[in-house]
């Protein structure tokens, strides 16, 4: 649907070796790559592990758009490593894969994508090791084993303050992901009985934060703060 915006800038782009990929309905003219026909035409078979397993996990994995907070938003490269390192969010956070997730960001960013549905993937399960294995201490309890299991992914295509509550009696929500401007918008709705336990994300002023607790209750909300670029990541867990 942006395709439009783009299509004047080919020449130049083409001039300066830049590939345009566009997914979705076309047709589209020479020189620019349908994905969709690619997609249709793909099998479904698992190609051979050495024709997609990295060489290095931190060559290039895939590049996403920043929101452009610090200047214009730029494609930042993401590493295979960092997100493999992106199936433990919600692990950190405290979820668990009886948790339903709700997410109603955008996929194209690095918040919705990665730590929400690579996120949801990665939830598991902690179980104890079986005794006598090798490198066991014989009466010592061995130490926890995750299987992962994965968590239910909500996903709600464009974000709704009238909706949410609605939406997350329906189906069971016990998990929110937001961006701060999301729970400023929930405080002005009336009060809604819910399951909803844990609410993370980033960039949730105070004044909102308390609002928010004392309007729908003891939700523990965990904060964290991230750049799409950036290869460290804060976790307030005390609130």
């Amino acid at each position: 649907e942006l395709f439009g915006s783009v299509e004047p800038l080919l020449p130049s782009l083409r001039e300066d070796g830049v590939a345009v990929w566009v997914l979705g309905a076309g047709p589209y003219p020479a020189g620019v790559v349908a994905l969709q026909e690619l997609l249709d035409a793909a099998s479904e078979e698992l190609e051979p592990e050495d024709v997609w397993e990295p060489e290095d996990m931190n060559d290039t994995c895939l590049y996403i758009f920043t929101s452009g907070t610090t200047g214009l938003p730029k494609a930042a490269r993401v590493s295979h490593l960092k997100s493999v390192m992106c199936l433990s969010f919600y692990e950190l956070v405290g979820a668990s894969s009886r948790d339903v997730v709700y997410l109603a960001l955008p996929l194209y960013h690095m918040a919705g994508s990665l730590l929400g549905i690579v996120g949801c993937l990665g939830i598991g399960e902690r179980g104890r090791g079986s005794r006598g294995g090798s490198g066991d201490v014989l009466g010592a309890d061995p130490p926890s084993t995750l299987h992962p299991t994965g968590a239910t992914c909500v996903l709600k295509e464009k974000f709704s303050a009238s909706q949410f509550w609605d939406d997350c009696r329906a189906e069971g929500v016990t998990v929110f992901q937001y961006i701060g401007e999301l729970c400023r918008y929930l405080v002005n709705q009336p009060q809604r009985q819910h399951g909803l336990r844990l609410a993370v994300g980033s960039g949730l002023r105070p004044d909102v934060w308390r609002s928010f607790q004392q309007r729908f209750g003891p939700v523990r909300i965990v904060e964290t703060y991230g750049m799409s670029e950036g290869n460290v990541t804060l976790f307030n867990y005390t609130g």
